[in-house]
């Protein structure tokens, strides 16, 4: 790893005044037909017609269809011509110019890799990766996870990446997140080597990872303080987590002794489904009760809890963190403005825009930025985060839990 060419200087200086973060599993490129009709029979065969779409007329493609033309009759090595890379590629160039991480097309590959991540099943090193400006960054290890064993951390910054056996070995500067996927994950038993920037003013530290099967769950139940205060850990917001939740909350209602109190913790859940944010508020407030705002510039739309939930009346602490983002701050602004319920520990990611995923052909997707979302109060978090009613860090050197534990003393005093 220490083959890697990477400028520490200037990976430090950008680091310190950068703050827009791209989660991977929203980010990505926008699918368009402009300039010319794509027909999908099926990939990778592509048919492609020069025809200009009706409300397009009006657009010189001929720079385009020059440089296409150029290329394919001009290019030297003719094995590299491939028409639906060649049509990707353009795609990508026409997101790049929106300068939105989270609009995305994701050809059948990529597409793969997002929806086994929503599932929970896939092999690899277990963490959710995103940038910091233009730097890749941890967003959050998933819990269990061989990264969070090897001791990677949510807000690392990576800053090289070695796989021997994909003969890889490389800095991060200009990487996109679909290409730093594809080197992270890999088979199971086999490695990968991260070279991560912790602290600005520090050392980079070199990591090696064995890659698993993660399987992982959307919710954790545990009991604390004699089984008086439940701890239910809600560690994304995916296909399953509908069914995991009812599942919890059912436990929790079985359990003897009553339960005095629920710590809900959101910390590392980097989001997902903005339905599951909804419903599972849906437990904690009065029917009607405003969960989140969509904001489309001049159309505003309200989603409302639309039943009654078990713990509307339970003494609620929610813990969060800065791998709590998208849905899972959607689920902390509402039920802490709404009910009052205190939030503990540190500054949320700050991830305020709402996509939509759209299947397309032959397992390709798109995935748009659609509106962006605010607070039951009409605030938008975007770039600014959350901030906890109570403050606290956790220390990395210690085995206990200060968040947990400042949660807990919580709910005893209430």
């Amino acid at each position: 790893m220490n083959s890697l060419k990477v400028n520490f200087s200037f990976v430090r200086k950008t680091i310190l005044i950068t703050l827009f973060v791209g989660i991977i599993f929203s980010s990505g490129y926008i699918f368009g037909l402009n300039g010319f009709k794509l027909e999908t029979g099926g990939f990778p065969k592509i048919k492609i017609s020069r025809e200009i779409p009706n409300n397009h007329e009006d657009v010189d493609f001929a720079l385009f269809w020059r440089v296409w033309d150029t290329l394919d009759s001009s290019y030297y090595d003719k094995s590299k011509i491939n028409v639906s890379k060649m049509v990707y590629g353009a795609i990508s160039g026409m997101v790049a110019s929106l300068g939105d991480p989270y609009t995305a097309f994701l050809p059948p590959e990529e597409n793969k890799v997002v929806e086994e991540d929503l599932s929970g099943s896939f092999e690899g090193v277990g963490i959710q990766i995103g940038f910091k400006g233009k730097n890749l960054a941890v967003i959050a290890p998933l819990p269990g996870s061989p990264a969070e064993k090897a001791g990677i951390k949510a807000g690392d910054f990576i800053v090289g990446i070695k796989d021997e056996v994909k003969k890889i070995d490389t800095g991060t500067s200009g990487i996109t997140l679909s290409d730093a996927v594809k080197i992270i994950r890999g088979k199971a038993n086999t490695k990968v080597t991260l070279l991560l920037l912790r602290d600005v003013s520090n050392e980079p530290i070199t990591v090696t990872v064995e890659r698993a099967k993660l399987d992982v769950p959307s919710v954790a139940v545990s009991f604390v303080e004699n089984g008086t205060i439940v701890h239910i850990k809600l560690l994304k917001f995916g296909a399953d987590t509908d069914t995991e939740w009812n599942k919890a909350v059912q436990e929790v209602i079985n359990h003897k002794p009553t339960v005095i109190g629920i710590i809900l913790d959101l910390r590392n859940n980097p989001g997902g489904y903005l339905q599951g944010s909804v419903d599972i508020a849906g437990e904690f407030l009065d029917k009607g009760s405003v969960v989140v705002i969509e904001d489309r510039g001049v159309l505003k739309n309200d989603f409302k809890t639309d039943r009654i939930g078990s713990f509307t009346n339970k003494n609620v602490i929610i813990l969060v963190n800065a791998g709590s983002a998208s849905a899972s701050e959607i689920l902390a602004g509402a039920l802490s403005e709404t009910k009052g319920y205190k939030l503990i520990g540190e500054t949320t990611f700050g991830k305020g825009t709402i996509q939509e995923p759209l299947q397309l052909e032959k397992g390709s997707s798109l995935h748009i930025t659609t509106a962006k979302w605010l607070t039951p109060k009409g605030v938008w978090v975007n770039e600014k985060g959350i901030t906890p009613d109570l403050v606290i860090e956790d220390n990395p050197d210690t085995i206990i839990d200060e968040q947990l534990q400042e949660a807990i003393k919580q709910v005893t005093r209430s």
